[in-house]
């Protein structure tokens, strides 16, 4: 009788241990489903609640090969937009509960909208499925994507005749482009590859293998010193330009209170990047030094004229002095605008 009594004990003990772990992990996820939206600035403290930090004797947090006891929103283990995390605590009664959570960091000023004007449309030859756009001079470099007909090509801006073009091999998916000095490179989808012409015959010089971090190819630009690349998330990518397999460092890219992934077509002006979000008619303005969107362009009216479909979606962006051009995937006209 005694040791039934026992027994019984130990289940009650256990039971309602159970319930207290899972009472603590409960509360820890409500908290953590309130804070994704709203999110967290560099330097913020994850305030977590008392059932949580009262029955713990050390909480930590780890995230890929890193872990961290400090709850505040450290740069050094978070980057900006969403952190998939693990919460580990250790509990009093000696027990090691894990939770896993997404931690959003955002930028800490809103981005401004930049308005704009069309001043100047081009002819764009329709057929051109427009992955990577730039200009130099009067003339227009542009890369163009689909299995079997991939292809780097220039054309005076105002004309759709190419003054040289150079085809890719079937297996390629032409992606991003950006002029270097007197070459030109394009990066491809899934080949892991990317190839640099001459950039006055576009006669093909040498290829490169992708760093390892880099699985696709979707934008590149070039800011005078280091190629800048985008894969379709929310990363930058800058590489060595003399030896693009080379992985300079990266950034991550987040606004105020948005999380931006997809981001392809790139380009670089005057100190700040500009990226378009794939299958949205805007255009970022990017700090590259911190990932921060510091404003957008919504060209929603441009898009509806030339978008009827999921494929033929705004993607193409350069400069022309002051002003911005742009186009997309199948559209017949380039649009230059001005920043107000």
């Amino acid at each position: 009788m005694k040791k039934n009594i026992i027994v019984g004990l130990a289940v009650v003990l256990m039971l309602a241990s159970c319930n207290k772990d899972e009472k603590i992990l409960n509360t820890l996820n409500e908290y953590n489903n309130t804070m994704v939206e709203k999110g967290y600035h560099f330097g913020d403290k994850l305030e977590l609640p008392k059932e949580v930090t009262d029955n713990a004797e050390s909480i930590s947090i780890s995230f890929g090969d890193k872990e961290t006891s400090s709850l505040t929103v450290d740069p050094k283990f978070f980057t900006l937009g969403d952190n998939a995390v693990t919460f580990n605590i250790k509990t009093k009664g000696g027990k090691t509960l894990n939770q896993d959570a997404t931690i959003n960091v955002f930028a800490k000023n809103p981005e401004k909208n930049i308005a704009y004007q069309i001043i100047a449309e081009y002819p764009h030859d329709p057929k051109n499925f427009v992955q990577g756009f730039q200009i130099e001079g009067n003339t227009i470099y542009e890369s163009d994507g689909q299995n079997g007909s991939s292809q780097i090509l220039k054309y005076t801006l105002g004309t759709t005749t190419p003054l040289a073009s150079t085809k890719q091999a079937q297996e390629d998916f032409s992606e991003g482009s950006t002029i270097v000095g007197d070459k030109v490179y394009q990066l491809t989808w899934q080949s892991k590859k990317g190839y640099i012409y001459d950039k006055s015959s576009l006669k093909l010089l040498s290829e490169f293998a992708y760093p390892n971090v880099l699985g696709e190819g979707w934008g590149l630009t070039y800011d005078g010193k280091n190629l800048i690349a985008s894969d379709g998330s929310k990363l930058l990518y800058f590489l060595d330009a003399n030896n693009p397999s080379k992985l300079i460092k990266y950034v991550a890219v987040a606004g105020s209170s948005q999380i931006y992934d997809q981001l392809n077509e790139l380009e670089y002006h005057n100190g700040f990047i500009y990226a378009n979000v794939w299958q949205k008619p805007v255009v970022l303005k990017i700090n590259p030094a911190t990932g921060e969107v510091v404003g957008t362009f919504d060209f929603t009216d441009i898009a509806k004229q030339n978008t009827k479909g999921s494929d033929d979606v705004l993607n193409g962006i350069t400069f022309k002095g002051d002003n911005m051009l742009v186009t997309g995937k199948n559209w017949p006209k380039i649009y230059e605008v001005q920043i107000k």
